[in-house]
C-alpha cells in the first residue's frame, strides 16, 4: 500500500515538477514504444544521463532484458554502473538531503513521470533549456521556468540563449516575454540528432511508466478481433 501511495504521489507532484508549462508551446514527441531499437537507445541514455540523480525504484534492470530484448550480460556490463544485481530496482546512492543541498530540492523518481507529464511535455522540456546567469546553476527552462534541474544534456545539444520581445498588455504596461530560444554554441550533435536522441529517451520513459504496454498492445489486437467475432456470432 505504501508503494502504491508513493507512485500516486509521484504521479501528481514531486518537488518542482508540478509547475505548469507557463504557456510555452509543446512539440509532438512522435515516440514509438513498439520500436525496440528506439527504446533500447533510450534506456542507454537514461542510465548514462538520468540515473545518477533520478531513481526508478519501480523498474528492475532485468526488465531491460526480458521486455527489450537486450542480452542480460550486456545489461550487467553496459547498463548497471553500481554493485546492483540485474534483478534489483534502479535506485541511486544520492540521498534526498544530498540532492537538496546540491540542487535545492530532491530529484523525483522517474518511474511514472511519462504517465504524469506526458511524452510531449517531456520531449519539449528536454529541448527547452537555456543559459540564465541569474539561476543558481546557470540554467533555466522555457517550459518549466526556474526549475531546479540543470541541463545535463548540454554537451550534446549545445547552449541556447533566450530571445525576448517587448509586449504591451491591455492596461498599456510594457513587459518582456520569452518568445524563442537560439542555439548559440553547437553541441556534439546536430539539431536533428539531438531531437532524435531526446525522442529515444522519452520513448524509454514512456515504456518505463507502463512496462506491460508491449504485451498489452500485442494481445489487445487479438482481444478486439475476438470481441468482434463474438459480437457477430451473438447477433
Amino acid at each position: 500500500m505504501k508503494k502504491l501511495l508513493f507512485i500516486a504521489l509521484m504521479a501528481v507532484t514531486s518537488f518542482a515538477w508540478a509547475a505548469g508549462n507557463n504557456g510555452w508551446p509543446k512539440d509532438t514527441a512522435y515516440t514509438d514504444v513498439d520500436n525496440l531499437p528506439m527504446v533500447q537507445r533510450g534506456a542507454r541514455m537514461f542510465v548514462n544521463y538520468c540515473l545518477g540523480c533520478h531513481s526508478a525504484e519501480y523498474m528492475r534492470y532485468n526488465r531491460l532484458a526480458e521486455d527489450l530484448g537486450i542480452d542480460p550480460a550486456v545489461v550487467e556490463r553496459d547498463l548497471v554502473f553500481t554493485d546492483a544485481k540485474i534483478g534489483e530496482p534502479m535506485t541511486i546512492a544520492m540521498t534526498e538531503d544530498q540532492a537538496t543541498a546540491y540542487f535545492g530540492a530532491p530529484a523525483p523518481d522517474l518511474s511514472v513521470i511519462a504517465r504524469s507529464r506526458g511524452v510531449d511535455w517531456l520531449y519539449t522540456y528536454l529541448r527547452s533549456f537555456y543559459v540564465d546567469s541569474s539561476r543558481p546553476l546557470g540554467w533555466n527552462n522555457a517550459l518549466f521556468p526556474n526549475v531546479s534541474m540543470p541541463h545535463v544534456l548540454w554537451e550534446l545539444q549545445g547552449t541556447q540563449t533566450p530571445v525576448y520581445e517587448t509586449m504591451v498588455d491591455e492596461a498599456g504596461r510594457e513587459h518582456t516575454k520569452l518568445v524563442a530560444l537560439e542555439l548559440t554554441t553547437p553541441g556534439s550533435l546536430s539539431e536533428q540528432e539531438y531531437d532524435d536522441t531526446v525522442r529515444d529517451l522519452v520513448a524509454y520513459l514512456e515504456y518505463m511508466g507502463e512496462p506491460g504496454i508491449l504485451d498489452r498492445k500485442k494481445y489487445g489486437v487479438w482481444v478486439l478481433l475476438y470481441l468482434a467475432l463474438f459480437t457477430f456470432l451473438a447477433w
